[in-house]
Order: C-alpha cells, then sequence, then structure tokens
C-alpha cells in the first residue's frame, strides 16, 4: 500500500560520492525506474568536497523513494548525507490562488532556464532571548510577510522550493533553489538574511551547491 502524504509530495535529496567504479548503466535504469513509478528525478553536479552529485527525488509514494535509494546506492553510488522532507503550504500562505498552492505542493522541477543549483536546510531560532515559538501568530505572519517581499525582487532569476521536515529530518525546512546565474543564488540568500525573520530567527545548516543537468551529462563531469 503507497505511503503518502495527505497532501503533497514526498521529497528526499541524496547527495552521493562515486568511489570505484561506478555502474552508469545501473544508474540510468534507477532514475528510468523511478520516472516510470511516478517519481520526479532531478539530477545536479555539486561542485566541492562535500558530495559529487545530488539526486531530488519527489513523489507521492515513500516506498518508490526508498526503493530509488536502494538502486543508486546499488549501482556504486555512496550516499554522503541526505535529506527527507515533504513539500508543503506555509500556515502564513493558506489564503493564496488554488494555482499558487499547487505549485507549492506539486511542483514541476526543475524550471526551464535555472540550471544554477542550491539546497541547504534551516529551522527557527529557539534561543533564551529570539525564539520565533513565543512569538504570536500575527508577529510571525508579518515577519514572513516580510520575508516573502524580498524573495519577490528574486522573480525570474530565481525558483525556491521550501519543504517541510519538522519530524522527518534534522532542522525544519529544506530549501532549494534554482537560479539562472550562479550569482543570482549567492545574492537571494544574502539579501534574505537580512530582514528580521532571518536575522534574529535563522539558523541555517550546510550549503550544497552545483548545477543540475540531464543526467549522463551530470554523470559526465561528476563521475569519473
Amino acid at each position: 500500500m503507497p505511503i503518502t502524504p495527505a497532501r503533497g509530495l514526498n521529497v528526499v535529496h541524496l547527495f552521493c560520492h562515486g568511489e570505484g567504479k561506478v555502474d552508469g548503466d545501473g544508474v540510468r535504469r534507477a532514475v528510468a525506474g523511478a520516472t516510470q513509478s511516478g517519481l520526479q528525478v532531478v539530477s545536479a553536479a555539486i561542485v566541492g568536497a562535500k558530495a559529487d552529485l545530488c539526486f531530488m527525488a519527489l513523489g507521492p509514494d515513500l516506498r518508490e523513494v526508498r526503493r530509488f535509494q536502494s538502486q543508486i546506492q546499488g549501482a556504486g553510488l555512496r550516499v554522503a548525507e541526505s535529506y527527507v522532507s515533504v513539500t508543503e503550504v506555509s500556515e502564513y500562505a493558506q489564503g493564496m490562488p488554488e494555482a499558487m498552492l499547487n505549485a507549492r505542493l506539486f511542483p514541476i522541477l526543475p524550471p526551464e532556464g535555472m540550471n544554477a543549483f542550491c539546497f541547504y536546510p534551516m529551522s527557527k531560532r529557539r534561543g533564551e532571548v529570539n525564539n520565533w515559538y513565543a512569538l504570536g501568530y500575527d508577529e510571525r505572519e508579518a515577519l514572513m510577510r516580510q520575508h516573502g517581499s524580498s524573495g519577490k525582487n528574486f522573480r525570474g532569476r530565481v525558483v525556491q522550493l521550501v519543504t517541510g521536515s519538522t519530524g522527518l529530518d534534522d532542522w525544519e525546512w529544506g530549501v532549494t533553489l534554482f537560479g539562472v546565474h550562479v550569482d543570482d543564488l549567492k545574492e537571494c540568500v544574502y539579501v534574505m538574511r537580512f530582514d528580521e525573520g532571518s536575522t534574529l530567527y535563522g539558523e541555517f545548516g550546510p550549503f550544497y551547491s552545483g548545477f543540475v543537468g540531464a543526467l549522463d551529462d551530470v554523470l559526465d563531469v561528476a563521475v569519473a
């Protein structure tokens, strides 16, 4: 029986190293099989030593997500890090038009023409002085509206998908960014850290960056 969210999609980011001999045909079969089973799979080459490549898999059935993970491991890729989440609509965005809500719950990825890629996890601070969860709803909503207004300045340059991971992974959200240019991503994160919701209450995990592409192109540059 499928294991599905009540609303939205399961999401996993698998950050992999290619160590030893990687079975490229096996990876291709894994991606093809995942797609046939109803998953979207985004492949990205990761720059830097944290990983060689990333697969972002989204779909309704958690069993198929796990099956895909097993198959790429069986093809010789080592999952060095991972992140588990689900697509969601923020409690501060419930009044949005249906089309915008569906774009968050059921995104079509990657966005065309946006090949620069970045992922990072984040949480809201629970410090003794600055505690996001001690604020009233109206104050939190106002801060999130300010945060959203900052993001609108990057429309057409950056597409952001925020997925929820409270109770599913170590942080509260996973943030995936797709950009036209690499420095669009840098500028977006830099600018949005200055609004009050991030300055006082944002905590950020490790960043993974690179570029998305067709599977063969990613394997060609990321796995020797």
